[in-house]
């Protein structure tokens, strides 16, 4: 994610998905069934306590959605397909502010009630550890964005020719039913239609699009595993851009008209950008790539949307490097915990210090050095990167600044060969799955032959402005 250099995040009125974790504990431990066959309320994320659930993992996610503009309404079905990990006599979806008609598990109604932001699903026959399941979930409404710890909305935000569709922390569940925690990881299929004149733009490729009768369909597809906070389903007037790469990557760009100027010079520099990542971090690692820039003034941010990072208007450079980064550092190597988020943001950040570097443009060490010179009471040293103490702070400058200088001073410490070693093992050895600080940390040592455990504790977990060595 990159805030608007335009302006900060609007304040939107909606539902704050989080609770204390002791109240989540007790959720998973309420109702009549027997100990162990009840899938808990949340994934035990301590920032974000109800979202994603227990006792199943999703392998794919089928959703069909019909989107009026005018009357801004949705009407869709969603099919998953999981599979349980425990015995479950009742499981959780997370969804919130939609209308639920029906629920099928394997193809027979199954029982449902609403608390909060869960979907809790009694299946008429209890699942067995292992067993492979789906569930459809037939749903309308309003769609409406969550407002998040910081203030920002997140989620299906309404725009004024469509909606601008960015999930991140935890807005998947304000249009479709999710196990959304980016511990579970699958892939999409997205069937969106429109009013004609209107584009749908969802992640992977582009299967396929029809008009009739007034309307669009979109079929998209991303069979690479995605976090359910990266999945898109954009919907406004767009100007189209389509083209292959010389690696054999589909672009797919939806710029709306309004931004088109603006957008059109760094848009066409996005090959360019993916060649240089890929030859640093490791090959490109999706098939599809794109950009949809909307003219959405109230969001205040971007997304880097799996495949095609979401722009609130028209990106600078700085920005598309960024988002372009995600789709290794965030996107293909996903978090385990949401105070791991330096994981995302520090290493798209140092992405963008290597870009300016490699072309033409101040150092690494300029920049780090700028930023070193800010006095201890300034906001760049109010919390460690590495533990950010609440939902509240993950998209705070000490996360993306201080976690970018981290990541410095460790290629100060190892030297470049040994550094650029680390960046490519990680991207390329957790591709498609997840990594940890720990993991990355052992790698680091492992690579280079240093005890770094050090340098990681003063950057990355030490109150305050760090002293240099």
């Amino acid at each position: 994610m990159t805030p608007s250099r335009r302006q900060p995040a609007r304040r939107r009125t909606a539902v704050l998905a989080t609770v204390p974790v002791a109240v989540a504990a007790l959720l998973g431990a309420a109702g009549p069934t027997a100990p162990g066959t009840t899938g808990a309320p949340g994934a035990g994320d301590p920032y974000f306590p109800l979202s994603g659930n227990g006792g199943y993992d999703v392998r794919h996610y089928d959703l069909t959605l019909r989107y009026d503009t005018s009357a801004r309404s949705l009407d869709a079905t969603a099919v998953l397909t999981a599979r349980a990990t425990q015995r479950l006599t009742r499981f959780d979806l997370d969804l919130t502010g939609l209308k639920v008609t029906a629920v099928t598990v394997d193809r027979t109604k199954a029982a449902f009630r609403r608390d909060g932001q869960e979907l809790v699903v009694t299946p008429r026959h209890a699942l067995r550890a292992g067993q492979e399941f789906r569930v459809t979930v037939a749903y309308h409404g309003t769609p409406e964005p969550v407002t998040d710890p910081d203030g920002s909305a997140d989620g299906w935000i309404p725009t004024d020719d469509g909606a601008f569709v960015a999930g991140e922390p935890q807005g998947a569940m304000t249009w479709f039913p999710a196990n959304a925690h980016p511990k579970d990881k699958a892939s999409y299929d997205f069937t969106i239609t429109v009013p004609e004149g209107r584009a749908a733009v969802a992640n992977g490729v582009l299967l396929g699009q029809r008009t009739a009768g007034g309307r669009t369909t979109f079929r998209w597809r991303e069979t690479q595993p995605m976090a359910a906070y990266l999945a898109t389903a954009t919907i406004g007037k767009f100007q189209v851009e389509r083209y292959t790469t010389r690696d054999g990557i589909q672009v797919y760009n939806a710029v709306d008209a309004r931004e088109a100027r603006a957008a059109a010079p760094v848009l066409k520099k996005l090959p360019s950008v993916l060649e240089w990542e890929s030859r640093l971090f490791g090959p490109y690692p999706f098939r599809a790539a794109g950009a949809i820039v909307d003219h959405a003034p109230d969001v205040g941010y971007a997304l880097e949307t799996q495949t095609r990072p979401v722009y609130d208007s028209a990106p600078d450079l700085d920005t598309l490097v960024h988002e372009s980064a995600h789709q290794w550092f965030g996107d293909s190597v996903t978090l385990t915990a949401w105070k791991d988020i330096w994981l995302n943001e520090g290493f798209a950040t140092y992405a963008e210090w290597l870009y300016a570097e490699q072309h033409g443009g101040r150092s690494a060490q300029q920049a780090f050095d700028s930023l070193y010179a800010r006095p201890a009471s300034d906001e760049l040293w109010a919390y460690p990167p590495g533990d950010p103490g609440s939902g509240g702070n993950i998209f705070g400058t000490p996360v993306y600044a201080r976690g970018a200088m981290a990541l410095h001073e460790l290629r100060r410490t190892v030297g470049d060969r040994d550094f650029f070693r680390i960046l490519r093992a990680w991207a390329t050895g957790h591709r498609g799955g997840h990594g940890t600080t720990a993991q990355f940390v052992r790698l680091a040592e492992a690579t280079s032959g240093k005890r770094l455990g050090g340098l990681f504790h003063t950057w990355l977990y030490t109150s305050g402005k760090p002293n240099r060595p």
